[in-house]
């Protein structure tokens, strides 16, 4: 795994939105899907609302593969799931960096939209 180095890293996860454009099998990139994307740690996260069914989750899901924009930076990534025991670090950056958004934040908070976690991994 290639880990992101501090500047993509504080540029993506202060930005409000990211862009992602998942790989189709022929390997060129999906319309992008502008998303909420969080920082836990030194690593980023992104989910489906709609969880695992959501379309975009599963375009993304089909090659593993894509590119973000956000914060200034853009990126070749790897999509990878994470894993349960990091839902809860990610649950807390959704409510620090979105909780103004009351009404919204709680929809990438249940389970079904927990199950969709993927961390965005440089390649």
């Amino acid at each position: 795994m290639t880990s992101w180095n501090d500047s993509d890293l504080n540029g993506i996860g202060a930005a409000e939105e990211l862009a992602l454009e998942s790989e189709r099998g022929d390997g060129t990139l999906r319309a992008p899907v502008t998303m909420w994307v969080v920082r836990a740690g030194d690593r980023l996260y992104v989910r489906s609302v709609r969880g695992v069914d959501g379309p975009w989750y599963r375009g993304a899901r089909s090659r593993d593969r894509g590119r973000v924009a956000a914060g200034g930076v853009r990126a070749d990534v790897a999509f990878r799931d994470a894993d349960p025991d990091e839902y809860g670090d990610v649950d807390a950056a959704y409510r620090e960096k979105y909780g103004r958004y009351t009404s919204i934040v709680e929809h990438v908070l249940t389970d079904r939209a927990r199950a969709s976690t993927l961390r965005l991994e440089p390649r």
